[in-house]
């Protein structure tokens, strides 16, 4: 019934600079749903471990997940009558699994002299240990009969409903802080979430990214049109997984040249049945670019 894709490659700064990847992503096709999942690690200084931290994001969703649906029948019966506080508790077992990870880790691994030999005594003791491990999450979920998602920081979770559209359905909260990165590190994360919750709207495929995927991109609307395309595609999953690995790595050399990852997944049954609409939505899109681009040599 489900299918799906996951990939993190490294960017072509983080290559010249000789730094590892600091990105994370999976996917997973259980009986009853699927979950795409990407997290970002910080760059600067005082997140120097958070290669680590993205990878136990990553993990303590898929860990997460499946202590939800240990009895499948019993969620699928609470959630959509109580998906906000469901959701909201997904959301905070999460943080609490990763915190659980990355202290772990440290305790296993504590601080070496070379990490901590980039910092004065000062500038280390102000580091939250969290902050190690410092990264942005983002998850998407499809079941039976319903999609939802969550995230926090940047990066872009993006949905394609039975209309063949791509969209971005979780929104930025604009009463946040502006000079506040949301982040899995912060004390009051699990309050930095946006999410989005769908029963009405059969979904076809669900996709998240971290924002090295986006900067490669001229404009919004060539980020979302790319979905539509990758979505006319699924039906040739798996072997078309590899087609997309290669452009997101070729895409990993453009714009801010940062790591990029991407997962997703789709409703098989639904990529089938949608497969005509999806390419007349991508020769819509196509048609719109070339007369976007007409618009602007005009002026």
């Amino acid at each position: 019934m489900f299918k799906g894709f996951s990939y993190s490659v490294q960017g072509a700064s983080h290559v010249s600079r000789g730094l590892v990847c600091q990105d994370a992503s999976a996917y997973v096709v259980k009986d009853r749903y699927a979950a795409a999942v990407a997290a970002d690690g910080h760059g600067s200084k005082k997140h120097f471990r958070s290669n680590i931290g993205s990878q136990c994001a990553v993990d303590a969703v898929l860990e997460t997940l499946e202590r939800f649906y240990e009895d499948p029948d019993e969620f699928e019966k609470e959630f959509p009558a109580n998906y906000k506080r469901v959701i909201k508790n997904i959301e905070k077992q999460v943080i609490s699994v990763w915190n659980n990870k990355i202290n772990e880790h440290l305790k296993a691994n504590p601080v070496t002299a070379d990490e901590r030999a980039k910092f004065t005594e000062a500038e280390f003791e102000a580091i939250n240990p969290e902050s190690y491990y410092g990264t942005t999450l983002i998850a998407a979920v499809v079941g039976v009969d319903y999609s939802f998602g969550f995230q926090i920081g940047d990066g872009s979770l993006v949905a394609v409903f039975e209309d063949g559209i791509a969209v971005t359905p979780t929104e930025y909260d604009e009463s946040a802080p502006a000079n506040v990165t949301a982040s899995m590190c912060n004390a009051n994360a699990s309050t930095m979430f946006r999410a989005f919750y769908e029963k009405d709207k059969k979904v076809i495929a669900l996709y998240t990214s971290t924002d090295g995927l986006y900067t490669s991109f001229g404009s919004e609307n060539d980020f979302l049109d790319y979905h539509v395309i990758i979505t006319s595609q699924l039906g040739g999953l798996p072997e078309f997984a590899e087609t997309v690995l290669k452009n997101i790595t070729k895409r990993s050399h453009f714009g801010t040249e940062d790591d990029v990852s991407f997962s997703c997944v789709c409703i098989e049954e639904n990529v089938e049945k949608y497969a005509d609409l999806i390419k007349e939505r991508v020769a819509e899109n196509k048609q719109k670019a070339a007369d976007r681009k007409a618009k602007l040599l005009h002026k």
